[in-house]
């Protein structure tokens, strides 16, 4: 278990992304999304995002009712802000958003004191909760200015007054969340898709940032979107279909893991979760099989030879922090502590 920055809220190394339980690009039924959850839990995971966003509140509705099957105080839940929920009578699918769900309501941007306080009340009652633990401005990219004046200061506010433990910002890009780890005291912030083996954008400023100021990073997106998970042709990248050049890359990753004995997933996740200021590693699954798979490649031991020849033959940056040589056993199993 890590702590997230100076807050009291701590996360598991290994944590569960419930976008893809939503219904993400396709259908997954609720016994399957239950049994994901419960997978994790089985393995040690102890730190579960989502957000209103994700399935129109599809996610949150069924991580609430997986998670109310143990105990409150033994995990840690954030959700986000910026994206009110309105209701929809005009009928259709979520598709164009990438979600497979009845359009049975439209998302408002709204990064004001007001809309962070009913997104919160609204994403508390989707799961069930009376509390969440983290909270994130969710993707203030083209919000910025209502974000800084009056989103972060009404999470401020609500961290003060105790509703909740810790606040931050997620977003897919490096630049913004390293505004938001100098400019203002957020614990966490979680980096998609931008501290991975094939983009390091997140360790010019971001990470560096974050490590001296004493916030802890979540990264999220390690296979960037798939890609690293299985690179093939018409594999998705930032989801999109991969360039060659960037799928040369995978590839070129992948054999280097398979001639050393490892996996390229292995090798995604240990490669994230190796830089000092990473707290936990978010893992998107819809399956039970899936969660397997992330925890037995998270628990997986890789040769200190499969690293220096990454960083020999310039595929990883000469300073990137990597794993150690003689690599720590990842928790499979029950956690040693219990989260706040």
């Amino acid at each position: 278990m890590n702590r997230l920055g100076r807050s009291g809220v701590e996360v598991s190394e290994l944590s569960f992304g419930a976008a893809a339980i939503s219904n993400l690009f396709t259908e997954v039924g609720e016994e399957q999304a239950h049994a994901a959850v419960t997978a994790a839990w089985q393995r040690g995971v102890r730190y579960f995002d989502t957000a209103p966003h994700y399935g129109l509140g599809l996610s949150e509705r069924r991580l609430g009712a997986a998670l109310r099957e143990h105990p409150r105080t033994q995990y840690t839940v954030s959700t986000k802000v910026g994206r009110r929920l309105e209701p929809w009578d005009r009928g259709g699918d979520d598709l164009a958003n990438g979600f497979a769900v009845p359009a049975t309501h439209h998302r408002v941007w709204d990064f004001s004191g007001d809309g962070v306080r009913r997104s919160l009340e609204g994403s508390l009652e989707r799961l069930g909760l009376d509390r969440v633990d983290v909270v994130y401005l969710h993707d203030p990219d083209d919000h910025a200015e209502q974000a800084f004046r009056e989103g972060y200061p009404a999470l401020e506010k609500l961290r003060a007054e105790g509703v909740v433990g810790a606040i931050g910002a997620g977003m897919n890009q490096a630049e913004m969340l390293t505004r938001f780890v100098r400019d203002t005291d957020v614990d966490v912030v979680l980096c998609a898709g931008r501290y991975t083996l094939l983009d390091q954008d997140a360790l010019t400023e971001l990470l560096p940032a974050a490590a001296a100021r004493g916030t802890s990073v979540v990264v999220g997106g390690a296979f960037n979107s798939g890609l690293l998970a299985d690179p093939r042709p018409g594999a998705m990248y930032n989801y999109a279909q991969a360039p060659a050049g960037v799928l040369d890359r995978a590839l070129r990753l992948k054999s280097v893991a398979e001639r050393h004995g490892t996996t390229l997933r292995a090798a995604a996740l240990a490669f994230c979760a190796a830089h000092p200021a990473v707290a936990s590693v978010l893992v998107g699954v819809r399956s039970a099989h899936e969660v397997q798979d992330c925890a037995d490649q998270f628990a997986a031991p890789i040769p200190a030879a499969f690293w220096r020849e990454l960083r020999d033959t310039g595929l990883v940056p000469a300073d990137a922090p990597l794993p150690a040589e003689e690599p720590s056993e990842k928790p499979s199993g029950e956690p040693s502590e219990e989260p706040s």
